[in-house]
């Protein structure tokens, strides 16, 4: 994992613990368990879509994907009406 992703998980892990910290008070017991599976399924999705947004695409998803927009491309053209 490069440094910012380090960096986001450092910043989203002190965020969460001072969100925490501060509800822990207001909140009871039996709801902040469902908080904290929320937030560990949030943190969860943000990591895999900063992941994906900085992985390189495979080559052959990549050919695909140019053939596919061929394709579609030929199709969607319109027709001439008279």
């Amino acid at each position: 994992m490069s440094r910012d992703g380090e960096r986001v998980i450092e910043l989203v892990n002190e965020l969460s613990s001072r969100v925490g910290n501060v509800l822990s008070d207001m909140v009871p017991p039996a709801a902040q368990v469902h908080l904290l599976n929320a937030q560990r399924e949030l943190i969860t999705a943000l990591m895999m879509i900063y992941e994906n947004r900085i992985a390189p695409e495979p080559a052959a998803k990549r050919a695909r994907r140019a053939r596919a927009s061929r394709r579609t491309s030929k199709r969607d053209s319109k027709i001439p009406i008279d």
